[in-house]
């Protein structure tokens, strides 16, 4: 066993380490803070998971299926109409990558 120590590679998220491409990975960080922000909306306004599907225009399982974390199930584009049936909308900032 050798005695050198190894750097471990450093990524800026989990997505840039276990994704192919930036552009892969920053697609799938999109997908992911979308989610989660619809998830804390649920959460911070105590909604059920039948509540919070007529909030969005889904059903109750696309909602079990946001919370449970199937990032594979969702576009962009979904998630995007759920915030703003929700009355939130996007922002977005773009800035060069590091």
């Amino acid at each position: 066993m050798s005695s050198k120590t190894t750097n471990p590679q450093r990524f800026a998220s989990v997505w840039d380490a276990i994704e192919d491409t930036p552009g892969v990975a920053a697609h799938m960080k999109a997908r992911s803070e979308l989610m989660m922000a619809i998830a804390e909306h649920v959460r911070k306004n105590g909604l059920t998971q039948a509540e919070a599907a007529r909030l969005f225009g889904v059903t109750q399982p696309r909602v079990s299926d946001l919370v449970r974390g199937k990032i594979e199930l969702f576009s962009i584009d979904t998630l995007v109409q759920m915030l703003a049936s929700a009355g939130l909308r996007v922002e977005m900032k773009l800035r060069k990558a590091a």
